[in-house]
C-alpha cells in the first residue's frame, strides 16, 4: 500500500510514523515548509516527498492541514487523482470541507471522506509527532452516504495500520455540533481562564484539578482561531450554554444560598455519572 500525506505537523507527521510501522506501507509526504518535509525523511517517517507525478501511486491520500487549506489542496488535485485513490482530510471541522470536496470528488471520480482523529497533545509541530499517537484513539469518518458499506470497510483497512480504536461515522454537522463542545470549548475555558491574574501566583497551591483544566491553554492560536471561525455558530451555542450555567452558580454566591448552590453541583455530578460512568 502506498499512502500520501499533505501536511506533516504533529498529526500529518504521527500519522506517517504510524504508518511506517508496517513494512509493507510506502509512505510519500508533503509539507509547505520543505525543510520539514526533508526533516521528515531523514526521520524515516517519509520514503520520499510526495509529488504531482507520484500521486498516480497512492491507494490512500491524507491532508492533515487547516480546513480552508484542505479545500484548497483539493481543487488543485481533484483532477490529478486516480479513481482507485481513497481521499480523507484530518481538518478540525467538517462542514466547509465536504461541502467543497464532496462534489469534486463526485465529478472526477475518487472516494472522499471527512475524517478527524481524535487525538493530539498541547504540543504542534513534526517534531512532537509520534508513531503511537493514534493507537487506541477513535477516528470520526464523515461519509458522502451511509449506505455504501464497501467504501466504509476499504476506508477502516486502509487505515488500520495506525491503529485507531474505534471508528465513528456520522455525519459533518453533527460532528461539528458536537466538537465545538467536546473540543474546541475546552480549549477556549481553559485560554481564558489562565488569564486570571492569580494565575501568576498559583506555585505551591496547584494539584491535578489545575493541570488537567489548563493543560490545553498552551496551544496553536492560529489553528484554533480558525476552527473556532468555520465553526462559530456551534461554538457560541455552547459559549452561550455556559455562560448562562455560570451566571446561575455567580448568582447563588452573591446571595450566599446554599441550597442552590449544592443543587447546581449535584444536577452537574450527576449529569458527569450519566454521561460518562462513575
Amino acid at each position: 500500500m502506498t499512502v500520501g500525506i499533505i501536511g506533516l505537523g504533529l498529526i500529518g507527521g504521527s500519522l506517517a510514523k504510524a504508518f511506517r510501522r508496517d513494512p509493507s506501507v510506502t509512505v510519500l509526504g508533503w509539507d509547505r515548509d520543505p525543510s520539514i518535509t526533508e526533516f521528515a525523511q531523514i526521520a524515516q517517517a517519509i520514503q520520499g516527498p510526495l509529488t504531482d507525478e507520484r500521486l498516480g501511486e497512492l491507494d490512500l491520500l491524507l491532508l492533515a492541514t487547516y480546513p480552508e487549506a484542505v479545500v484548497e489542496h483539493m481543487e488543485r488535485l481533484a483532477p490529478l487523482l486516480q479513481s482507485h485513490t481513497m481521499v480523507i482530510d484530518c481538518a478540525g471541522t467538517k462542514e466547509k470541507v465536504c461541502q467543497a470536496v464532496f462534489p469534486l470528488a463526485q465529478r472526477y471520480g475518487f472516494p472522499f471522506l471527512g475524517g478527524h482523529p481524535m487525538a493530539g497533545t498541547h504540543f504542534s509541530g513534526f517534531k512532537y509527532s509520534r508513531a503511537d499517537l493514534f493507537d487506541g484513539a477513535p477516528m470520526v469518518l464523515v461519509p458522502p452516504t451511509f449506505d455504501d458499506i464497501r467504501l466504509l470497510d476499504r476506508a477502516k483497512k486502509l487505515l488500520a495500520p495506525v491503529g485507531f480504536g474505534r471508528v465513528s461515522i456520522t455525519t459533518a454537522e453533527k460532528h461539528d455540533q458536537r466538537i465545538a463542545f467536546t473540543s474546541q470549548m475546552a480549549h477556549v475555558i481553559s485560554n481564558a481562564y489562565i488569564k486570571s491574574p492569580t494565575a501568576r501566583e498559583h506555585d505551591g497551591f496547584s494539584a491535578g484539578s489545575y493541570k488537567d483544566l489548563t493543560r490545553v491553554a498552551w496551544l496553536n492560536p492560529s489553528m484554533w482561531a480558525e476552527l473556532f471561525l468555520e465553526n462559530k455558530k456551534n461554538l457560541l451555542f455552547e459559549l452561550d450554554t455556559l455562560i448562562g450555567n455560570l451566571n446561575q452558580y455567580k448568582n447563588a454566591l452573591e446571595a450566599e444560598d446554599f441550597p442552590t448552590l449544592c443543587r447546581l453541583l449535584d444536577e452537574g455530578r450527576k449529569i458527569k455519572e450519566e454521561v460518562d460512568g462513575k
